[in-house]
C-alpha cells in the first residue's frame, strides 16, 4: 500500500509535492479547486507545466489523486444545484487532464430516494463523460450513510455504475472511517475479511483503486461521519496493520485526510505497521460483512 495524505496546495497546486516529501508520503490527494465554493479559478498553462514538473521530480504523479469539491451533489433532481454540480464536476474532470492526474474522488450525492438519486448520479455521470474524452477515472467514495447520503452500501455504488453508459469510467475509492459507520466491522479479524470478500462479490476487488485511511471517532454502525488518525479511534490499530499489509491493496495508494500537522506522526505510523506484522487472513468462514445498525435508517 502506497501511504499517502491529503496535502494543501497554498501557493500553488505543485506546492502539495513538497509537502508531501516532507511527510514522507509515497502518494497525495488534493483539491484543485475551493472545497466549498462554486466559483473556481482557470488553471493557468504556467501552473500546470510546473505541477506535471513537481510530479514528475518527486515521482508522486502516479498516485496522486484529486478530491471533487464537497459542493458537488450529482443525486439531487433537475435545478440550480445540479446545474451547478454537473458543470462544476466537468471542470474538475478537465483540470485532472491538463494535470495527468488518474483519479478523481467525488461523494457520490444524495437523495430522499434512493433509487431516484443513483438514477440522478448516473444520468448525470453519463452527460458529463458523454462531452469529455479525457483518461482520468472517477472514483466513487463509500459514504457513511448520514442523512440521504448515498453510497453507504456497496450495493448502492455498484447499481451507479452499472447505470453509467460508460461504466468502465467508474470505480471506487474506500474510504475505512465511512465503511466502518456505515455498518462494516473492519475492527474484527472476521468482520474485516467479511468485508472485503463482500466488496469482491458485489463489485470486484479490481474496482477498487483508493483507500481513505481514517479512523471513526464514533462506534460502528453509527452512520455519523467523524475522522480520527489511524489506530486511534474505534476502528483500532490491529484493522490497520492488517490493511496496510494486506498484498491484495500492495499497489493501490491510501490518503489520510486528516488536519495536515499530524500528517507526518500518522504517515510514520503505518510504516511501522506495515513493517512490522505480515498480513493475516485470520477471518472465518460465513461470517457476515455488516454488523447491526446502531441507528435505525
Amino acid at each position: 500500500m502506497l501511504l499517502g495524505a491529503h496535502e494543501s496546495t497554498a501557493g500553488g497546486l505543485a506546492e502539495a509535492f513538497a509537502r508531501g516529501e516532507a511527510d514522507a508520503a509515497e502518494a497525495i490527494q488534493i483539491f484543485t479547486r475551493s472545497s466549498r465554493m462554486w466559483a473556481a479559478k482557470a488553471l493557468e498553462a504556467v501552473d500546470v507545466s510546473r505541477f506535471r514538473a513537481e510530479a514528475a521530480r518527486s515521482g508522486l504523479g502516479a498516485s496522486a489523486s484529486v478530491h471533487a469539491t464537497y459542493l458537488v451533489n450529482l443525486g439531487t433532481d433537475e435545478g440550480d444545484l445540479r446545474r451547478k454540480s454537473i458543470d462544476a464536476f466537468a471542470d474538475e474532470l478537465r483540470r485532472c487532464d491538463l494535470l495527468a492526474i488518474p483519479f478523481l474522488v467525488v461523494h457520490p450525492g444524495s437523495h430522499k430516494d434512493p433509487q431516484r438519486g443513483i438514477a440522478n448520479i448516473a444520468r448525470a455521470l453519463d452527460a458529463i463523460f458523454a462531452g469529455h474524452r479525457g483518461t482520468c477515472q472517477v472514483l466513487l467514495e463509500t459514504a457513511a450513510g448520514q442523512g440521504s447520503s448515498l453510497g453507504r452500501s456497496f450495493e448502492e455504488l455498484r447499481d451507479i455504475r452499472d447505470q453509467v453508459r460508460q461504466g468502465e469510467r467508474v470505480a471506487i475509492c474506500v474510504d475505512t472511517c465511512h465503511v466502518f459507520a456505515a455498518g462494516y466491522d473492519l475492527a474484527s479479524p472476521a468482520g474485516y475479511e467479511a468485508t472485503f470478500r463482500h466488496f469482491d462479490e458485489v463489485l470486484g476487488l479490481p474496482l477498487l483503486k483508493a483507500f481513505h485511511l481514517n479512523d471513526s471517532k464514533k462506534p460502528l454502525g453509527c452512520r455519523v461521519d467523524r475522522h480520527e488518525h489511524p489506530g486511534e479511534g474505534c476502528i483500532g490499530k490491529g484493522a490497520f496493520r492488517r490493511l496496510v499489509n494486506d498484498p491484495r491493496f500492495k499497489s493501490l495508494p491510501a490518503y489520510l485526510e486528516l488536519p495536515p500537522e499530524g500528517n507526518k506522526a500518522s504517515l510514520a505510523r503505518l510504516r511501522r505497521m506495515r513493517t512490522s506484522t505480515p498480513h493475516s487472513r485470520a477471518g472465518r468462514k460465513g461470517a457476515r460483512p455488516f454488523a447491526r445498525r446502531v441507528h435505525p435508517d
